[in-house]
């Protein structure tokens, strides 16, 4: 028999999750247009932290719930809903990645130093690996880390440090071993902001507008010159040639992050939607009765209940320690084009209010868009999903172990 019962410990905690988004983050988000962000936030985590609700995948001795991967993994399905739910309990990115990385691979020193404000909400973080150079390929960086004696001076450019002016530490990728093999050129450097070495041109100008409390949110994308920035030795993650490897452990869990939050968005427009045919109706009949605009509310419904399946899925691997390197990959390509579809829909059934700032849909349209970007353009992953396809194919004389066979 195959059971889809979630644990006890787990509903309990997903709906005291739930229950804390909607009625404390879901309404704090319309105190930000009259007070203070800092002061809501400080606000919310204080009440978080009351009901224990605080950096929920993080070990109970690090100040965690010490969530597993499906409790955590439906605790993020339910504060993606507002904007203010993962920072409200500390699991916000791009830091919570970056957490984990550290927990995993920090040394005692960078756990101490780096990790512990990082996990009392003290301080952010942020990536810097990507560069206009190359893109997609982590591997094509040009950022390069020369070593002096108990320091490495790195010097080079990043692109699209999300995060980067809202951060107090930054993570930097670079080059260290230019004639290693490829993926162990890299190392990942800890690095103290604000530092004249690593110097923050610009915000990126993208199509989702532009603000200062988005910026404060940590909802930037820092163009950075780096030069001569001095490092202490000391304060390379998971050893010298390993960068690519961090990167790597990182951007797997952000993928399922942004896939997480993505259901929960969806819900909450495809919520909107429903209640809005339900309340409109138009040339003498009820929107909600017209098939064509049931139909799409089928659509999205599906969509949500294949995604939900997914990421369960993903989860329960999680839990047994087994390889769901394509899965991912097969989640993170289908997760950002669900969000889109259902988002979409739902600003059509709301028609011009849909398309008007009224309504959190128009920025959320205009946010989600870059999910088919970030963390692994779907044209990679859709590229790195037929190749391991292909390669399960040559060796088992089937390619269902790479498409869900493994599931009968």
């Amino acid at each position: 028999m195959i059971d889809f019962e979630i644990p006890a410990e787990a509903q309990e905690v997903r709906e005291r999750v739930r229950k804390f988004v909607h009625d404390v983050c879901i309404p704090a988000e319309a105190e930000l247009q009259t007070r203070p962000y800092p002061e809501v936030l400080a606000e919310l985590r204080t009440k978080a932290r009351a009901e224990g609700l605080w950096c929920p995948f993080i070990p109970v001795e690090y100040g965690g719930m010490g969530l597993g991967p499906l409790a955590n993994a439906l605790v993020q399905m339910e504060l993606g809903e507002s904007h203010l739910g993962a920072l409200s309990m500390n699991t916000q990115g791009p830091d919570d990645a970056t957490m984990l990385t550290l927990l995993t691979h920090g040394t005692d020193y960078q756990k101490e130093t780096y990790l512990k404000p990082l996990l009392n909400g003290e301080k952010r973080i942020c990536y810097s690996m990507t560069e206009k150079a190359a893109g997609a390929d982590a591997t094509g960086m040009q950022t390069l880390a020369v070593r002096d004696g108990d320091n490495w001076v790195l010097n080079g450019e990043k692109w699209f440090s999300s995060g980067a002016t809202a951060a107090d530490i930054a993570m930097v990728m670079a080059k260290t071993s230019p004639d290693a093999p490829r993926h162990q050129q890299f190392s990942t450097f800890l690095v103290e902001l604000p530092n004249p070495g690593y110097q923050i041109q610009r915000n990126i100008k993208t199509m989702n507008p532009e603000s200062e409390l988005g910026e404060m949110m940590g909802g930037g994308h820092a163009e950075i010159i780096i030069k001569d920035l001095v490092v202490p030795h000391a304060n390379i993650v998971g050893g010298e040639g390993q960068g690519f490897n961090m990167g790597q452990h990182r951007l797997a869990y952000g993928r399922l992050r942004h896939g997480m939050h993505n259901i929960a968005m969806a819900q909450r427009a495809l919520d909107m939607a429903a209640k809005r045919v339900l309340e409109r109706s138009t040339f003498g009949k009820p929107l909600a009765e017209r098939q064509g605009v049931q139909w799409m509310l089928a659509d999205c419904a599906s969509e949500l209940y294949m995604a939900r399946l997914v990421l369960l899925h993903i989860a329960y691997k999680a839990e047994k320690g087994l390889d769901l390197r394509q899965e991912n990959s097969i989640a993170k390509v289908y997760l950002a084009n669900m969000v889109h579809k259902v988002v979409d829909t739902a600003i059509q059934l709301h028609g011009a209010l849909g398309y008007s700032q009224d309504t959190p849909l128009a920025r959320w349209y205009t946010s989600i868009r870059s999910q088919r970007l970030v963390d692994g353009p779907d044209e990679v992953h859709r590229w790195t999903v037929g190749r391991n396809l292909l390669k399960a194919y040559k060796e088992h004389g089937t390619t269902a172990s790479m498409c869900g066979g493994d599931l009968i």
